[in-house]
């Protein structure tokens, strides 16, 4: 069956859900874990939010914005993927965002704040993939979630001069091999009728 051209639900978010974990094997937790939001069109208007945990913050939830509503709706959206993002009384940080280089070779996220500077980089690159789940969806839930997804297979944090340890390992997603890291660019979130 065809899917139709014009999707029934509301859009609540379009921009871009890059993410960066690093660990230190294979089946370990993460030693590090980046959620970096770019948003052309949300609720709150457009913005960015990174939101970092990692031993290069000693294990602390640090949030950079430089549109604070916008980082507290992303956090509704994170308590279903990363809880320990999705606390409203963890404060914002002020920050300016820079991005560097391309999705063939190196990419860059730079942010710029009262507290210091902090770069996250994607290398070796693979092929993108589209992902499709539809609200009401086992990973999601109510949300639907439309996506690019670009893989990486090197990436890197730097936070105020102190890199974080561990390194990139594969992930299947929704079966499609791919690995824990990703660039995630026309990114939609949907969820609801169209009025």
């Amino acid at each position: 069956m065809a899917i139709p051209p014009i999707d029934a639900h509301k859009v609540h978010f379009s921009g871009e859900n890059s993410f960066l974990r690093l660990k230190a094997s294979a089946t370990g937790p993460d030693t590090t874990t980046c959620s970096h939001w770019r948003a052309y069109f949300s609720p709150a208007g457009p913005g960015t939010v990174l939101f970092v945990e990692s031993d290069a913050t000693d294990r602390k939830v640090k949030i950079y914005s430089d549109n604070p509503g916008f980082a507290r709706w992303t956090q509704t959206l994170e308590a279903g993927m990363r809880k320990q993002f999705s606390n409203p009384s963890d404060p914002i940080i002020a920050a300016r965002f820079e991005r560097a280089g391309d999705h063939r070779s190196v990419y860059q996220e730079i942010v710029e704040s009262a507290e210091g500077r902090v770069e996250l980089t994607w290398r070796d690159i693979r092929e993108p993939f589209y992902i499709r789940f539809e609200p009401g969806n086992q990973i999601t839930g109510e949300w639907g979630v439309y996506s690019c997804l670009i893989p990486a297979w090197d990436c890197t944090l730097y936070v105020n001069g102190r890199v974080a340890t561990g390194k990139v390992f594969g992930e299947d997603i929704a079966g499609h091999p791919s690995s824990i890291s990703c660039l995630a660019w026309g990114e939609s979130w949907l969820k609801g009728p169209r009025p």
